[in-house]
């Protein structure tokens, strides 16, 4: 751990952004495996990534320790372990789990900010934390990760849930990884997913909601103009539909091939669309039947924003039917969409019908937005000036595809 920052203090409720989890990083709070430092291209305006560690287990089934360790489950359903610091296949629905090289000291407790806090830190050399509420954290996959139909969830010792860490966690964060549509070849050190710190839950309820689009809109229509208040579908979330609708010879969305070349996550613009993708086409019907368990790619009917005041995540619907998975890759940054003059971005949805044919229309809703504020507005935000991929996107495949 780090002897340069004994305490932390956080003043607001939020997501933690860059600046913050920088000083967590230094704090020892976030920290990488020996040999393995955390590298400053790892932070993102509201997110840090996590790094794929050394060796991959093979075992038999996805489980929660609950009352266990990750490793004391893994030892009871393993089949093999193999390295993949040079480079290592994933075969398609097969579970596997990979060890980070990150682990997290999450502070046990926390100490109001009003008192005079005194001294060199807390026993058992326990970072100190200044703050109302102690910190979470919370993981999502990466954009990529979802477009590339790869099905991945963090889990830590003794937890119930996946990719929620708990107040006071102290140790290794844990990858399950199931390619899905491709196999996949990965190597130690890559990044499939990402984590948010949280100061207190400071979720936007729906009156927020609507108070923010007022004056900073977050949805737009194709036409660039803001959607109205009244044309907002907001409940415990701001809801999201999918765009159907096309000229002749439009590409609306892409169905993964069934047979197919794995794919090197190394390699970037590197792969042609048509040996891995099958077009799908608009047409006058504005509708679609979803084969079962194939997967689909479309993009949202609105154009969204972030505003750099706020952190996003997106949240497949509930049909109630439990048919129709949508959208895996979750986390939307601080200026996701640009500024209100740049009229947003869709989102695109990463789609799956289960056990039988779905019917999917033009308008149909898909996914909510979630807002939280950040604790303070971030050094830095998506766009450009940090090679984000998909800045200003409309329906658009992973990065590993030759962009068109």
């Amino acid at each position: 751990m780090s002897k340069s920052i004994s305490e932390v203090s956080l003043r607001t409720k939020g997501i933690l952004p860059v600046q913050k989890l920088k000083i967590l990083a230094e704090a020892g709070i976030i920290s990488g495996k020996e040999g393995y430092p955390i590298q400053d291209n790892q932070f993102q305006p509201n997110s840090i990534d996590l790094r794929l560690g050394e060796v991959a287990y093979r075992v038999r089934s996805s489980f929660l320790p609950e009352n266990e360790t990750v490793r004391e489950k893994v030892d009871k359903l393993h089949q093999y372990t193999f390295s993949i610091k040079d480079g290592a296949v994933l075969e398609p629905n097969c579970v596997y789990i990979i060890p980070l090289l990150e682990e997290l000291r999450l502070p046990a407790s926390h100490h109001p900010l009003q008192k005079n806090m005194n001294g060199n830190g807390s026993e058992n050399n326990e970072i100190r934390l200044l703050a109302e509420e102690n910190l979470t954290a919370r993981a999502n996959p990466k954009s990529t990760t979802g477009r590339l139909d790869i099905f991945t969830r963090v889990i830590t010792d003794y937890s119930h849930r996946f990719e929620e860490i708990e107040q006071g966690y102290h140790g290794k964060l844990y990858l399950e990884v199931v390619p899905k549509s491709f196999p996949i070849k990965i190597r130690t050190g890559q990044r499939l997913n990402q984590l948010r710190l949280r100061h207190g839950n400071m979720m936007l309820n729906d009156q927020d909601i609507l108070r923010t689009h007022g004056s900073d809109p977050l949805l737009f229509h194709e036409s660039g103009l803001p959607l109205s208040i009244d044309e907002l579908n907001v409940n415990n979330g701001l809801f999201m539909s999918v765009n159907l609708h096309g000229n002749q010879d439009d590409i609306l969305g892409y169905k993964a091939k069934n047979h197919r070349d794995l794919i090197d996550l190394d390699k970037i613009n590197h792969y042609e669309v048509s040996e891995f993708w099958e077009p799908i086409y608009a047409s006058s019907n504005d509708h679609l039947i979803l084969e079962p368990e194939a997967f689909y790619i479309f993009a949202s009917r609105e154009r969204c924003r972030i505003p750099i005041h706020l952190a996003a995540e997106m949240i497949a619907y509930d049909t109630g039917s439990g048919e129709l998975r949508t959208h895996y890759a979750g986390f939307f940054d601080s200026g996701f969409g640009g500024t209100v003059e740049d009229k947003g971005a869709r989102a695109v949805l990463e789609v799956r019908s289960h056990d039988v044919p779905f019917l999917i229309e033009h308008g149909q809703t898909f996914c909510s937005m979630k807002f939280e504020p950040n604790t303070e507005i971030p050094d830095f935000i998506y766009g450009t000036d940090i090679k984000s991929n998909y800045q200003g996107q409309g329906l658009k495949l992973g990065k590993h595809f030759k962009q068109v």
